[in-house]
């Protein structure tokens, strides 16, 4: 039964855990669909992970419907959401609504996401006017690494985890569905929580969020440019397919494969009517 934002509030509201992966192709999203994952973000992280540039910030509006087109093809019961990329919300509301309804229109997507806080409670607040559910994105966000110095945890101060709580809180009264909380400190996490009546999905925020979502390239150890410390290693997928990439290299090599099996007949008399 395909999952909705309702669905998503419901299990919040019976405590039941929401667990969320990132895709980026059809292949992946119809697997993970078929393993019963909730959501599915087609994630800006697609720069990194798919495209292979240092951070998120040069992913284009192009580079998201292409990928999300693809994803929802996949993806007949998770609940699709995608990410609004750098600089495709941030100049104006009308701006905010017309990228986030490209996503829907375009992409195929339910929801968008978009990083920021209490700033951008008008670009949300327009966005779901237009019927789009809005998934927030606070604590480190990736679009921001610049004004951050790095990807670096947030919420440590006082007056930078109060900001959170309240960027939460704002986010909710702004009409968004749900709320990423990335790198910051469990038990902050935990209070953006119990402060917030929506759900929380954490990257890197403890367990006390309401879900949970990875990369999956990273949980499945396909990415080794950099591993964060909230990473767990599921399977090690990566491995098996160096392995298998090196099995195939040395088949061709040395003569192994393509075998018989793996051929296709034509009759004696026909070949030696073309001599």
């Amino acid at each position: 039964m395909k999952k909705t934002i309702a669905t998503f509030q419901q299990m919040k509201d019976e405590g039941a855990r929401i667990s969320m992966l990132t895709a980026y192709d059809y292949s992946t999203a119809r697997l993970e669909d078929e393993a019963g994952i909730d959501g599915i973000l087609v994630g800006d992280s697609l720069g990194m992970v798919m495209l292979g540039y240092d951070d998120t910030l040069p992913v284009t509006m192009d580079d998201m419907i292409h990928h999300t087109r693809a994803v929802s093809r996949g993806a007949k019961d998770a609940l699709v959401v995608a990410d609004l990329p750098y600089m495709s919300y941030h100049l104006s509301t009308m701006q905010a609504v017309e990228n986030a309804g490209r996503l829907v229109k375009e992409g195929g997507a339910q929801a968008v996401k978009l990083e920021g806080g209490a700033a951008f409670v008008d670009e949300v607040r327009a966005i779901t006017r237009a019927s789009v559910p809005v998934m927030g994105h606070i604590g480190m966000t990736p679009q921001s690494v610049n004004a951050f110095g790095g990807f670096k945890v947030q919420g440590k101060s006082e007056a930078v985890a109060r900001q959170i709580i309240d960027d939460a809180r704002a986010l909710e009264e702004a009409g968004a569905f749900s709320i990423v909380l990335e790198c910051v400190p469990a038990k902050l996490a935990e209070l953006v929580t119990k402060a917030v009546s929506i759900p929380t999905i954490g990257i890197g925020a403890g367990a006390g969020c309401d879900g949970q979502i990875l990369v999956y390239q990273d949980m499945l150890g396909m990415y080794s440019n950099f591993t964060p410390k909230f990473v767990r290693t599921f399977a090690d997928v990566g491995a098996s397919m160096r392995e298998g990439f090196a099995s195939y290299i040395a088949a061709v090599q040395d003569g192994s494969f393509p075998a018989a099996e793996h051929t296709f007949a034509i009759s004696d008399d026909v070949i030696e009517k073309l001599y």
